[in-house]
């Protein structure tokens, strides 16, 4: 099941085919909002079935079921917290360590040594919006590098906190696509906390194009392929994350109580332009990688679907 949000009112629907089917103008039971949906658990989820079961086959017209080209579709966020791992795929942290440190000579599978004894790192987005495939990206006015990640995210279904590696799947509602769009020129003195201004601004989160639904596990095993203006920049499996969504949502929920609707964004690997370009004696990096404005981004997986983003002059 895929579950979208779509047109003027931002109403939860289902994605059929090249359809979109209105759940609750289909069930009067079923919560127009994505983040009542959710909040509803397996019984907006069976309503969601018997609804699709109904209106599948129906053509557009008739107020249920629209052309799925003929609505605008958002981000499906539940405008609940999102957390972002770092630096959770050893190939791209070989790139990054390249660059910063200097490491040149160390595998990926040493890199992967290194960052489980050094342990998990991460950081909160604070989004007021979202934008959604199709939506566009300001470029920040301060910024000279700009960076692409894409990354598959999680969306918690289930209120709990302490919670074990091994029952994550109880606790995952779904999964969907997301882009940690990241500001590269630096952000000062290194702090343990901070505000995160690299990783906090308007346009720093996209996701969609929807919400996958139903199959148990599928989280650590999504295929996922960026492009920037067409060409592959990066190409890989959440197979390869140094800690899987479990050992994530095991650390993270420490004395943290995770509601339905907030989302964990699993981290980005290799082919970013930070780990793809190296510095000159002088510290700089070429621009070539980084994005510009009119620079379009596509974060795929055969999964859930593409998630595109253009991006814009900021006002």
């Amino acid at each position: 099941m895929k579950i979208v949000v779509f047109g003027p009112e931002k109403r939860v629907g289902a994605l059929v085919g090249d359809q979109v089917i209105d759940l609750n103008r289909a069930s009067a039971q079923l919560p127009a909002r994505l983040s009542n949906f959710i909040e509803a658990g397996k019984a907006a989820l069976d309503g969601a079935a018997a609804a699709i079961d109904k209106h599948g086959k129906s053509k557009p017209g008739d107020g249920i079921v629209h052309a799925a080209n003929s609505v605008q579709l958002h981000a499906p966020w539940p405008e609940r917290r999102i957390a972002c791992v770092g630096g959770n795929y050893a190939k791209h942290l070989l790139g990054m360590w390249a660059n910063r440190l200097g490491k040149t000579d160390i595998t990926v599978d040493e890199v992967a040594a290194e960052a489980k004894k050094a342990g998990q790192w991460g950081f909160w987005k604070v989004p007021a919006e979202v934008a959604g495939p199709g939506g566009t990206i300001p470029f920040p006015k301060r910024v000279t590098y700009f960076d692409y990640e894409g990354e598959v995210a999680i969306v918690i279904g289930k209120r709990g906190k302490n919670i074990p590696a091994s029952k994550v799947n109880e606790y995952v509602w779904g999964v969907t696509l997301f882009h940690d769009w990241s500001i590269r020129d630096g952000g000062g003195t290194d702090r343990a906390v901070s505000y995160n201004l690299q990783k906090n601004f308007d346009g720093a989160a996209s996701m969609g194009p929807c919400i996958v639904i139903g199959e148990t596990g599928q989280q650590n095993q999504i295929d996922v392929e960026t492009r920037v203006n067409g060409v592959v920049r990066q190409s890989y499996s959440t197979r390869e994350m140094i800690w899987n969504f479990g050992e994530v949502l095991e650390y993270l929920s420490q004395d943290f109580t995770f509601v339905p609707g907030d989302v964990i964004a699993g981290g980005t690997s290799a082919g970013t332009a930070a780990d793809k370009s190296r510095r000159s004696a002088d510290g700089k990096r070429p621009l070539d990688l980084f994005l510009k404005v009119g620079d379009v981004v596509e974060v795929s997986s055969a999964q859930i679907g593409a998630l595109s983003n253009e991006i814009v002059a900021s006002d």
